[in-house]
C-alpha cells in the first residue's frame, strides 16, 4: 500500500503525462484571470499525472484536465457551487468565473484554480485532522434547497458510491493472478455482495440510504482524504477542500467513511481518527452520538474500493506482490462478508 493510503489519501500513481496536454495546461494557467503572483508563470510543474486527472502549476495558477467522460454541464454545477457564497471559507473556488475551460483541439474538460500548499505527505503528526473534521462538518451543514435555488437546478448526487462501482469494473477487467490474489479477489467480491443497494451506485439509489432510514441528503464532498485539502493563500492560509469531481447530495458520513475504514483495518492512528471525528462532531452538535451506525455502510464499501484498487495496482506489470496493509484491507473484506447485520469492520 502507498503512503497516501496510510495517511488516509488513495494511491497516487504517477505515470508521464502527455507532454502536449502539459503544454495545453500550461498555457492555459498562464493566462488565468486573477491569479496571485506567486512566482511568474513561464516554467510548467506537473503536480499530478494520474490517468483520470492532470494537474499542471504555472505561476500561481493550476490548470486541470478531468477525467475523459466527465459530465460537463454536471462539473460546470459543481464548479458554481465552489464558487457559492455559502461556501467561502470551505471550498476553494476556481479562478475566474465558474466554468469549463476549452484545451486545443477538444477532449477533457478543463478548470482553473489558485495555486495552495497541500498537506506534507513526509509530516503525518502536522496532518490537518481537526481542521479536516470542522470543514467537512460546515460542508455537510451548508443549506442544499437555497443552494440549489441559486443555481436555478438540482445538485448532482455525490459520486463516492460511484467510485467504489468503478473500483470494481476496473478488479473485473483484471487477469487473475496467482492463488493468493485469487483469494483475495474473492474475498472483496464477497464483501462488494453484502453492500447495500445505494453503497454500490445501483440505478435508482441516490447516494444515501433510503427515504426514512437516515437523514435528509447532505452536501457531500464525495471523496474526502488529505489530498483533498490545500492552504490558500500558500503556505500559512487556511486550509481549503479541494476538487469538486465528485461533489453532490449524498449521506454525509460518507466524507468520514475513508478515515474510517483506515482506522477499523489498522493503518490510521486511533488518536488521527479521534481527532477527525471529535473535531467534526463538535463542528455538527453531535459530540457523544455514536457514529457508526450511518458510518458503518460507507466505512464498509470504502474497504472494498481500496482493497479492489490494491489487487489492481498488484495485477499491473511491475506491481508486487501485496503488502501488509494490502493484506490488512483482505482480511477486514473478509470480515466484512460474514456480517449478517450491524457491527463494524
Amino acid at each position: 500500500m502507498s503512503e497516501e493510503q496510510r495517511s488516509g489519501q488513495p494511491p497516487q500513481p504517477q505515470p508521464q503525462p502527455p507532454g502536449g496536454l502539459v503544454t495545453a495546461l500550461a498555457a492555459l494557467a498562464a493566462r488565468a484571470p486573477g491569479a496571485a503572483p506567486a512566482e511568474p508563470p513561464g516554467e510548467p510543474v506537473v503536480l499530478a499525472g494520474h490517468p483520470e486527472r492532470v494537474v499542471v502549476r504555472n505561476g500561481g495558477a493550476v490548470a486541470k484536465a478531468h477525467a475523459a467522460g466527465t459530465d460537463p454541464a454536471a462539473l460546470e454545477l459543481r464548479l458554481r457551487v465552489a464558487a457559492d457564497p455559502a461556501l467561502r471559507g470551505i471550498l476553494l473556488p476556481p479562478l475566474g468565473a465558474p466554468v469549463i475551460r476549452p484545451l486545443p483541439g477538444g477532449g477533457r474538460p478543463a478548470t482553473l484554480w489558485p495555486y495552495g500548499t497541500p498537506v506534507d505527505p513526509v509530516d503525518p503528526d502536522a496532518a490537518p485532522w481537526a481542521e479536516a473534521g470542522r470543514l467537512l462538518a460546515r460542508l455537510h451543514a451548508v443549506p442544499v434547497a437555497p443552494l440549489e435555488g441559486r443555481l436555478g437546478g438540482a445538485l448532482p448526487v455525490m459520486r463516492g458510491p460511484a467510485r467504489v462501482a468503478e473500483a470494481m469494473a476496473r478488479l473485473r477487467a483484471c487477469a487473475p493472478g496467482g492463488p493468493r490474489p485469487a483469494a483475495a479477489r474473492k474475498a472483496v467480491e464477497d464483501a462488494w455482495a453484502g453492500l447495500p443497494g445505494w453503497c454500490r451506485a445501483e440505478p435508482g439509489t441516490g447516494a444515501a440510504p433510503p427515504s426514512g432510514s437516515g437523514g435528509p441528503p447532505a452536501l457531500c464532498h464525495g471523496d474526502f482524504h488529505l489530498g483533498q485539502l490545500l492552504r490558500h493563500p500558500p503556505e500559512h492560509g487556511p486550509w481549503r477542500l479541494i476538487d469538486v469531481d465528485d461533489l453532490g447530495t449524498g449521506e454525509p458520513a460518507w466524507d468520514l467513511a475513508r478515515p474510517a475504514a483506515g482506522f477499523a483495518a489498522g493503518f490510521l492512528p486511533p488518536e488521527d481518527w479521534r481527532r477527525l471525528l471529535d473535531a467534526y462532531q463538535e463542528e455538527s452538535g453531535t459530540a457523544g452520538r455514536d457514529p457508526w451506525p450511518a458510518l458503518d455502510p460507507p466505512a464498509r464499501a470504502v474497504t472494498v474500493q481500496l482493497a479492489a484498487l490494491s489487487l489492481v495496482r498488484a495485477g499491473e506489470p511491475g506491481g508486487g506482490a501485496l503488502d501488509e496493509d494490502d493484506e490488512s484491507l483482505i482480511d477486514a473484506c473478509v470480515r466484512i462478508s460474514r456480517l449478517v447485520s450491524g457491527g463494524s469492520i
